[in-house]
């Protein structure tokens, strides 16, 4: 069988980043979608599907529009595992992809046809279910530029229906805090973390809030 996964171990060493190793699993019927931000050597969004037991993975510079006339490039790279999915933290300097993650997306899609086909033949459809985005969107692969086109180039657009925003700030834009703990980036990077009182452990880390010094008056 082969490993879809051998690709993304070759480009890290699991002693130094604490993104997971993975492993191929076996996809259920409801199918995971993530976007995660991605502060490495240049800002970008990396937009997951999962499909036979890895994420399909697309680095998009812009990030996803809303707006069908916006037509954002989205550069395939290697499959992620499936884990991936739940990975937000800091990859140290000097390793692949070096910076902070933010989960930024998360929920599920449903493919319209079959995912194999449309990967073959360069355009992929589907429907998001997530949290910050839904509705119908489009994969489309570019053609090849020549020989030094070396890249695997797409576009992600927002197909046309009720979800559509034509008008207004992108969720890009606006949302900037992450979908799992409510963090920034920086609150991200600089590794703070916030208490759960229910679960009785620490799982996520806005910034602590500094208490007001006490100040003393004198009547004169």
């Amino acid at each position: 069988m082969l490993d879809r996964l051998r690709r993304y171990r070759a480009k890290r060493n699991f002693s130094r980043t604490a993104e997971p190793a993975g492993k191929r699993l076996k996809s259920g019927k409801k199918l995971s979608y993530l976007i995660q931000k991605h502060a490495a050597r240049r800002l970008h969004y990396d937009f997951r599907l999962e499909w036979n037991g890895t994420l399909l993975s697309w680095a998009v510079p812009k990030g996803p529009s809303e707006n069908p006339n916006d037509k954002r490039l989205a550069v395939h790279v290697e499959d992620h595992p499936v884990e991936y999915g739940k990975f937000e933290g800091t990859i140290p300097k000097g390793e692949y992809g070096g910076g902070t993650v933010m989960l930024w997306d998360r929920g599920s899609w449903v493919p319209h046809g079959d995912p194999d086909e449309g990967l073959k033949k360069g355009k992929l459809s589907f429907e998001l279910h997530g949290e910050r985005l839904k509705g119908n969107w489009t994969l489309v692969r570019l053609r090849s530029r020549g020989k030094k086109d070396k890249g695997d180039n797409w576009l992600l657009i927002k197909e046309k229906d009720d979800i559509a925003r034509i008008n207004g700030k992108l969720k890009v834009d606006r949302e900037t805090t992450s979908v799992a703990t409510k963090r920034t980036m920086d609150e991200i990077a600089g590794g703070k973390k916030v208490w759960s009182s229910d679960r009785g452990k620490e799982i996520s880390k806005p910034a602590a809030q500094k208490k007001r010094p006490v100040r003393s008056y004198r009547r004169s």
